[in-house]
Formats: C-alpha cells, sequence, structure tokens
C-alpha cells in the first residue's frame, strides 16, 4: 500500500463507532417499535391495562377489555407490516430514482395501484383478496412507468421536481378516475369509502396471511438490491465503471418498491408521505448506505404508522380517525420542507 492509499484508508476506529453507533441506533428502534406495539394494542376508544393485555394475548375473551385486545392485536400487526412496506418502498425509490422527493403517493404508484382495484372490482367483479393484491401491483407497475416517462420528457431528464409534479397530476387525475367510478355504484361505495382514505381498521389474521407473503417477496427483493443501489447513487457511469448492470439493477429494485407498494395498497388502501418522510429520517441516523439504510426504514416505517393509527384512535374517541389522514398531516409539511431545502428550480 502506497502512502497516498494509506491516507484514504478509513479509519478502523471511525469504522468500528460507526458500526457501533448503528447498532445502537437498531437497538432503539427496535425498542421503540416494540413500546408503540404494546400502546397500540392498549390504548384506543377503550384503554386497557396490563393484566387484561396479557389475559387477551393469551386468549381469554371474558371481559370488553380482553376482548379489545383480541381485536387490536391483528390492526397492530397490519399496521406494522404495512408500515414497513410504504417505508422500504420509499426508501428503494429514492434510490432507484435519486430523487430526495420520491415516495409512493407522491410518484402517484398507490393511486395507481388504487385504480386498477377499483376498475376490476366495478367492471370484471373482482372478489378474490389474493387478486386485488395482484391487480394493485400490476396497477402500481404501469403508474410507476408511466410517471417516471412523463417526468423524464424534456430537457435535463428526470428532475426531481419534474417527477414530483408528474406524479402528483397522476394521482389527482387517477384519484378523481376513482371517485368517478365509485360514486355512481352504491353496491360498492361503502366498502370502498375508507379504503379510499387509507387505514388499517377491519384487520384480521386472514388478511394479513394473504398478502405477507407478497410483502416478503418484495423485503427480499428490495434488500438483495442494497449494494446495487450503493453503486448507483454514485450515478450510472460510475456504477457500470464498477461493474454494475446498472439496468438490471434498477429493473429489481424497482420491482422490489412496486411489490411492497402494490400489496400494501390492495390491503391498507392508498396510505402517502410515510415513504417519504421515513427515508430521509433514518439517514440523519445510520447514513446513506443501502445495506443499513433498508432495514431501518422498514422498521421505522412500522413504528411510524402504528403510531399515527394510535393517535387517530385516541385523539377522537370514541371515533377513529384513518390513519391515512394522519400521515398525511405528517408528510404535507415535511414535503414542502424538502421541496424548499432542495431549491430545485429546473421544471
Amino acid at each position: 500500500m502506497t502512502a497516498q492509499d494509506a491516507r484514504r484508508a478509513p479509519d478502523p476506529a471511525i469504522v468500528r463507532s460507526s458500526a457501533r453507533a448503528r447498532v445502537l441506533w437498531l437497538l432503539v428502534v427496535l425498542a421503540v417499535l416494540g413500546a408503540v406495539m404494546l400502546a397500540s394494542v392498549a390504548f384506543g376508544s377503550r384503554d386497557v391495562g396490563l393484566a387484561d393485555v396479557w389475559a387477551g394475548l393469551s386468549g381469554a375473551d371474558e371481559t370488553l377489555e380482553q376482548a379489545a385486545v383480541a381485536k387490536r392485536v391483528p390492526r397492530t400487526l397490519l399496521a406494522v407490516v404495512i408500515g414497513a412496506a410504504l417505508g422500504l418502498s420509499g426508501a428503494v425509490m429514492q434510490g432507484v430514482t435519486r430523487n430526495p422527493l420520491a415516495e409512493p403517493g407522491i410518484l402517484g404508484v398507490n393511486m395507481g395501484a388504487s385504480l386498477t382495484v377499483v376498475v376490476a372490482v366495478a367492471f370484471f367483479g373482482l372478489a378474490s383478496p389474493t387478486m386485488y393484491i395482484w391487480v394493485a401491483m400490476g396497477g402500481a407497475a404501469v403508474s410507476a412507468v408511466f410517471v417516471y416517462t412523463v417526468g423524464s420528457l424534456g430537457r435535463g431528464g428526470a428532475t426531481p421536481l419534474k417527477l414530483a409534479l408528474a406524479g402528483a397530476a397522476t394521482s389527482a387525475a387517477f384519484s378523481c378516475l376513482v371517485s368517478a367510478v365509485v360514486l355512481p355504484r352504491n353496491d360498492i361505495a361503502g366498502s370502498f369509502k375508507l379504503w379510499q382514505i387509507g387505514g388499517v381498521g377491519g384487520a384480521s389474521y386472514e388478511r394479513i396471511g394473504q398478502v405477507l407473503p407478497f410483502l416478503a417477496v418484495g423485503l427480499v427483493i428490495c434488500l438483495l438490491s442494497a449494494r446495487g443501489l450503493n453503486s448507483l447513487a454514485l450515478g450510472d457511469e460510475l456504477a457500470a465503471g464498477l461493474g454494475e448492470r446498472v439496468a438490471v439493477v434498477r429493473g429489481l429494485a424497482a420491482l422490489g418498491a412496486v411489490v411492497l407498494c402494490g400489496a400494501a395498497t390492495a390491503v391498507a388502501g392508498p396510505i402517502a408521505f410515510v415513504g417519504l418522510v421515513v427515508p430521509h429520517a433514518c439517514r440523519l441516523l445510520v447514513g446513506v448506505d443501502h445495506r443499513w439504510l433498508l432495514p431501518f426504514s422498514a422498521l421505522t416505517g412500522a413504528a411510524l404508522l402504528t403510531v399515527a393509527d394510535v393517535a387517530g384512535r385516541v385523539v377522537a374517541r370514541p371515533q377513529d380517525i384513518e390513519v391515512g389522514i394522519v400521515t398525511a398531516l405528517i408528510g404535507a409539511p415535511f414535503f414542502i420542507h424538502i421541496v424548499r431545502r432542495q431549491k430545485v428550480r429546473e421544471l
């Protein structure tokens, strides 16, 4: 090793310190996730004590409190898996597009999934919950390709602001189409009313079991893409020079993100902004290395959506505020902050 190489090599002490800090933050995030899951089971329209929580978890439904616990457990688990999927898909989308504004809701991916599900139910009589997921993933994929194509037109290619504008316009158009399809159909309007907002109410172990295999596949694909996303962050030309097959890496990572957000939307509706807020917060904790960023985004997304669900249940007792509304209240100001910080002017 030359003297110049020695100067460029990272200090082993700094590397070890960074690794210890990341492990510490991992333990903190896991502890927070466990605490908010317990809070989700204990708090709602009727608060439940620890003794009733334990009794409800053990299967005893002798009191109203214990019965409430039994109903809240699947809701909590669904919030965790959906939040993890949205947080992870947002981090992957930002890595694939190298766009700090990328997120399933902002890029119109969630609304594309919603539109295809509504059309399939209204005009083709789709009734199978598993088919909902397949149709939603197809709609999410088509919407993602459409938005990226539109955002790439003109001078400068796919700039962050152009993608955000294309996604916002597409999302608004798809939302109007969803309303146009649902409102005249009294037979489906009731069931889709709350689903259009986005929420985890009415969760069951059956619904979780139906979506879990798809989310597991998307999770594996995204995590396996972490090293390739690190290369893409250096630029396409440099990534290719390092031996990465840029198109393959970008396509596989995007596929994993589409599977995650499509499956999540099919079960919980179009929940926005989780995939925007979570990756930016996680970068402050663990840096930009996707090998750490992706699992942290999944865990933090699970915690954030669970907190939002608990807040929606507690603030408006005995009614519920759907989690999609709470995440919008959190995410919209953050989106404005990111736009202002980036100072993106090119259209």
